[in-house]
């Protein structure tokens, strides 16, 4: 049995910034990694290879240059499986190699097996080269997740998929059904119909992105309607017909949807099934998530969880943070977040990234707020990228001034929140942006063309104050 300071099970982000983090504090550093790949699902098959593929998509659809060129211009005739993801697999392939030269950099020992528990301290490592036993002071799970398939929904990986075969397919779809409207699901349901996908959503919740602010979600629904996505809320698949050529879904309305694919998307499930937790003293949720305190703490002290295996946000951004943090609780050194201001990306098409409160939050909560919205028709830089559609939407308090929220639809918008993000974290306010100067043409302006008009309206009612 081997002493060690810390093992991190699982190579993704959250393992590898818990990992560094504690080996820049001199710790020594076991990552363990039951995939032949390193970086977890975030670089094998989630995150990065399904933000590359909308790369793709965007780059040989010419979907950015028809608002400038008409609707028949194509990047690309005829847009082929192995077109898409040969762009993926680059990435992929230096995203892996970025990742192991870093954790070797730092002396961290990365050992390829399946690791579970024997006991609160001990590690059993198997499957790789040779079996390892290890006896950590910390453990650090970092498991990732796996895609939840629901019960009585036959999967067979090739008619019938998860976000997870994307990689492996061969040909596109003529017609695809996506069973479920989350994030993942409306992802990949724009970027099929932006190569000419026919593309069906079903989803049981007859609202769409909940989370996301209404006046947001409208316009994003809006665009992908003229994409070709078809959205079927308030249905529910009860059960799925693969056949040779054909995949039947049958809603519990009776209805019956046709689809050369289909692709269910219902969340995903956390990869600590084979952990052997209860050795450690830990047992994990109907859906494999791990309870943890503010420090990541499981209710074993010396074991911390982070990532997708402890639920929501399940991001990849907030799974490397709360690895630092985990990391940093263990060893002793003090750290500072702001957890409330996390930033939010859907990386569909149109692309939608937030900070902050939706007006729905504040309503309910009763503050007093109002907005300012800049669309990209009034600012150079969107013509010029060839997006007239997207839009910029500051919320703000009426009294105070202090920016709440920031929504963005369009072209990077998942760039452009992180300026509203460092304003609220410094308890900005509106009068910020009235004041400062951006680059012309950029689409940042829309920050000041945004603060303009929510100052304008604020004007507005102090006008109409004073004359009652």
């Amino acid at each position: 049995m081997q002493a060690i300071d810390l093992v991190v099970i699982g190579s993704g982000p959250a393992g590898q910034r818990a990992a560094v983090q504690a080996a820049k504090l001199g710790k020594q550093v076991v990552v363990v990694e039951r995939r032949h790949e390193i970086g977890g699902v975030c670089i094998n098959t989630g995150t990065i290879p399904s933000k590359t593929l909308r790369e793709a998509v965007l780059d040989l659809s010419g979907l950015r240059q028809r608002t400038l060129y008409g609707d028949a211009y194509r990047g690309k005739a005829e847009v082929t499986a192995e077109d898409l993801l040969l762009r993926a697999g680059i990435i992929m392939k230096r995203e892996r190699d970025v990742v192991r030269a870093q954790l070797q950099r730092n002396r961290i020992r990365i050992v390829d097996g399946t690791a579970r528990f024997a006991g609160p301290h001990q590690i059993v490592i198997e499957g790789g080269e040779s079996d390892l036993e290890l006896e950590p002071s910390f453990v650090v799970i970092a498991s990732g997740s796996t895609p939840s398939i629901p019960q009585g929904i036959p999967v067979d990986h090739e008619r019938v998929l998860t976000s997870d075969d994307i990689l492996s397919l061969t040909t596109l779809p003529r017609e695809l059904l996506v069973v479920g409207a989350g994030i993942i699901g409306v992802e990949y349901a724009t970027m099929f119909a932006a190569v000419g996908a026919k593309v069906t959503v079903v989803d049981k919740r007859t609202e769409l992105l909940d989370m996301v602010d209404r006046e947001v979600v409208n316009a994003f629904a809006y665009q992908a309607s003229l994409l070709g996505v078809t959205l079927r809320l308030g249905e529910e698949v009860s059960r799925l017909e693969a056949g040779k050529d054909r995949v039947v879904a049958v809603l519990q309305s009776g209805k019956r949807l046709a689809a050369d694919m289909a692709m269910i998307s219902a969340g995903r499930q956390g990869a600590t099934g084979g952990l052997s937790l209860e050795r450690a003293g830990l047992e994990a949720d109907a859906r494999g998530r791990l309870l943890v305190n503010q420090h990541y703490q499981t209710e074993v002290p010396h074991i911390y969880a982070v990532g997708d295996v402890i639920g929501f946000p399940a991001l990849a951004s907030t799974g490397m943070e709360q690895g630092r943090l985990a990391a940093c609780h263990a060893f002793g050194l003090e750290t500072h977040s702001v957890p409330e201001l996390l930033p939010f990306g859907i990386y569909a098409v149109p692309e939608v990234g937030w900070v902050g409160a939706t007006e729905a939050d504040l309503t309910r909560r009763g503050v007093p707020f109002e907005t300012g919205v800049a669309r990209y028709r009034e600012i150079a830089r969107g013509q010029i990228l060839g997006d007239p559609d997207g839009m910029l939407k500051l919320v703000f308090g009426t009294d105070s001034r202090r920016i709440l929220g920031v929504w963005a639809l369009g072209t990077q918008a998942t760039e452009l929140v992180h300026i509203g993000q460092a304003v609220m974290a410094l308890r900005g306010t509106l009068d910020y942006f009235v004041d400062s100067v951006f680059n012309y043409p950029t689409l940042a302006e829309c920050y000041k063309v945004a603060a303009l008009d929510g100052h304008n309206k604020l004007q507005g009612l102090s006008r109409a104050g004073a004359a009652a």
